[in-house]
């Protein structure tokens, strides 16, 4: 089963999040910071993450520089409450696949992990 990790530091997010890709048939992981974000990335075999980019401490964008620079072939997806272009730019420019605008359509969200992880064989 495909493993996903979830960072976001908003508990309603995480849980919707967690409820609708569990359904998928995915092992979910939770975090609401950077540090437990990585904690996950290091002590499970991630095959794609869901990140929010404002998140008090470690921002998503820290967050994603830190996943990329160790993992770089696992798909990160962002999420962000904010239209700040030129930080969606950073993240697309750094490795993310693409990013969802809040409120987001969660079968969007759902439909674009099966998309991706569809084939996908491990992690690299």
């Amino acid at each position: 089963m495909k493993r996903l990790l979830i960072v976001d530091d908003q508990q309603g997010i995480r849980l919707l999040l967690n409820e609708v890709l569990k359904k998928e048939g995915y092992i979910t992981y939770l975090a609401a910071n950077g540090v437990e974000a990585l904690r996950y990335a290091e002590e499970e075999e991630i095959d794609c993450v869901l990140l929010d980019m404002k998140i008090p401490g470690m921002d998503g964008i820290e967050i994603l520089k830190h996943l990329k620079e160790k993992w770089p072939k696992t798909p990160v997806f962002m999420m962000t409450a904010y239209g700040e272009l030129d930080v969606v730019q950073e993240a697309l420019e750094l490795g993310a696949i693409r990013y969802f605008t809040k409120p987001f359509d969660i079968f969007e969200v759902r439909d674009e992990v099966n998309k991706t992880l569809k084939g996908q064989t491990n992690r690299q």
